[in-house]
């Protein structure tokens, strides 16, 4: 079935309404999945072997020839992909590592998980990235890695974090779990740092299920994390006994790929390009309407860099009357992700981040998927410019 045709198929109620308001309204998200993972998908599943194979290593080729580096490693999910490169960049105990709290939690519990203390740096309000002035004034002799996030698919200022953490001799972790197929410079993600973490989680643009990749800038972090994320045991040694003969050097994760998530992103990665164009076309025409507005304002975005949009987020003025709004017009918004420095988990590294105090004020994110229809798409634009105009004509203050 093309890309764009899908039927929703039945599924569990709860999931339905946590999608798209109890299955009547526009989703904020949507699993794509083409009917053409079945036939390989069940020749994987029939064939004996469902564990890391020969599936695993062509999804990584493909991988590579997507990101432009060779050195790609296919992981059970992005959070593994997150810890593990921490561990690579030798991130210990003490260490610290500047990171942004506008994110998904699951960026900075792996941190926690290393023993390392967070240093937040504030963001762009307009952007939601890590404000790079900001990383370099929080630096320290016992700072290891910066973690920056690709919010919603938009890059952020690489070519200045670089230049930070060259200074300093230190690791640069791209969470580029929103940003599958977004472009910096006119090179994709994944081919510019140290390392860059990817999600294949259910509702990214593309998805093997639950899975996730590690790209790294050097061979030799690529080799040593192969290791790491089975056991610390080499899968390509000979081996006469079920390598339980192997010598293990290192312990390590169980983090690895299989076949079976394996064969269908081998099947996805056919259909990503469409998706992703699908969402910049969607975003484009947002840009166009929402332009002259004074009450929701998209953010501001560089054209030396291409998101890959798997968010559209936008500023709203009385940001809980807006969502209240577009739920009456059956549109699903959210915020997607809270700040992550007031959890109670990382308490006892809080600071004033004004960046961020702007930012979630007002933010929120709107549909802009593959699977909007033009009629969608309309209604939504319809919509936000209606709430614009009685926003601006109640007299209330857009300053």
């Amino acid at each position: 079935m093309p890309v764009y045709q899908q039927k929703t198929q039945s599924c569990d109620k709860s999931v339905v309404n946590l999608l798209s308001g109890h299955g009547r309204d526009i989703p904020l998200f949507k699993v794509f999945m083409p009917e053409s993972v079945i036939e390989p998908l069940k020749q994987v599943l029939l064939s004996g072997y469902i564990g890391e194979g020969p599936r695993v290593a062509q999804f990584e080729k493909m991988l590579a020839q997507w990101f432009g580096c060779d050195n790609v490693l296919a992981l059970n999910n992005g959070t593994s992909a997150l810890q593990l490169a921490l561990r690579l960049a030798g991130v210990e105990p003490g260490d610290e590592v500047i990171s942004t709290p506008m994110t998904c939690s699951a960026t900075n519990e792996p941190i926690l998980a290393r023993g390392a203390k967070i240093i937040w740096a504030d963001i762009n309000p307009w952007t939601a990235n890590i404000d790079t002035k900001d990383v370099a004034r929080k630096i320290t002799a016992k700072t290891k890695a910066i973690m920056c996030v690709h919010w919603g698919g938009y890059p952020c200022d690489i070519d200045e974090l670089k230049d930070i953490a060259a200074e300093h001799n230190i690791k640069i972790i791209e969470d580029a779990c929103h940003a599958f197929g977004s472009t910096y410079h006119g090179k994709p993600i994944g081919s510019h740092c140290d390392f860059a973490c990817f999600s294949f989680q259910a509702i990214k643009h593309m998805t093997t299920v639950d899975g996730g990749a590690l790209v790294c800038k050097s061979k030799s972090d690529r080799e040593r994390g192969r290791l790491l994320r089975w056991y610390g045991i080499d899968r390509k040694c000979p081996r006469t006994a079920m390598r339980c003969e192997a010598d293990i050097k290192e312990w390590g994760y169980k983090f690895h790929m299989n076949d079976v998530t394996a064969a269908i992103g081998i099947e996805q990665l056919k259909y990503a390009s469409d998706t992703i164009s699908k969402h910049r076309s969607n975003a484009l025409k947002y840009d166009k309407a929402f332009e002259n507005l004074q009450a929701v304002r998209p953010l501001k975005y560089n054209k030396d860099r291409l998101s890959s949009y798997w968010l559209y987020t936008v500023r709203a003025k009385d940001r809980p009357r807006f969502m209240e709004y577009m739920q009456s017009k059956a549109i699903t918004v959210s915020q997607v992700h809270v700040r992550n420095d007031h959890h109670t988990i990382f308490n006892e590294f809080r600071t004033s981040l004004p960046g961020v105090d702007e930012f979630v004020s007002e933010q929120v994110s709107i549909p802009v998927g593959w699977w909007l229809t033009e009629d969608n798409l309309q209604h939504i634009i319809n919509s936000i410019v209606e709430y614009d105009r009685q926003y601006r004509t109640k007299g209330i203050d857009t300053e």
